[in-house]
């Protein structure tokens, strides 16, 4: 089954290649896909691992370690309408306040992730007091 798998994703990355040089633009896809790597493997992953290193001895590391992935994939989504050109021409391009919205989603996931510290550190104690000494 690994084999099928295998082949079938060698196979598509095969055609997108093929569809990819078929278009007027082929060259700048290329560039922004080095771009991509580059930038995964000479910052991002970099920061991850020191991120995971620096939580590893930490009580609740695997929320914290959720929070800020989640809070990572958030900015990384946001990233192109945040660094869009200014001003646009037609204003009903990017009609959002992007940055607040950005904010707003960051403050909700913290806000979760505290919640649910919280209720992880309140369950912690019941389960202790109901422990009958003995």
């Amino acid at each position: 089954m690994r084999a099928v798998l295998g082949a079938a994703g060698l196979a598509l990355m095969i055609l997108g290649g093929v569809l990819v040089w078929d278009q007027a633009t082929h060259w700048d896809v290329l560039i922004w896909l080095a771009g991509a790597v580059v930038l995964h493997d000479g910052l991002i992953a970099p920061l991850v691992v020191a991120v995971g290193l620096l939580t590893g001895g930490l009580k609740n590391r695997g929320l914290l370690r959720a929070t800020l992935l989640t809070g990572g994939c958030l900015v990384l989504i946001a990233l192109p309408l945040l660094l869009r050109p200014l001003p646009t021409a037609n204003p009903s391009v990017l009609p959002l306040d992007y940055p607040r919205g950005l904010l707003i989603s960051l403050a909700v996931v913290v806000a979760l992730a505290l919640l649910l510290g919280a209720g992880r550190r309140w369950r912690g104690r019941t389960r202790e007091a109901d422990v009958p000494e003995t």
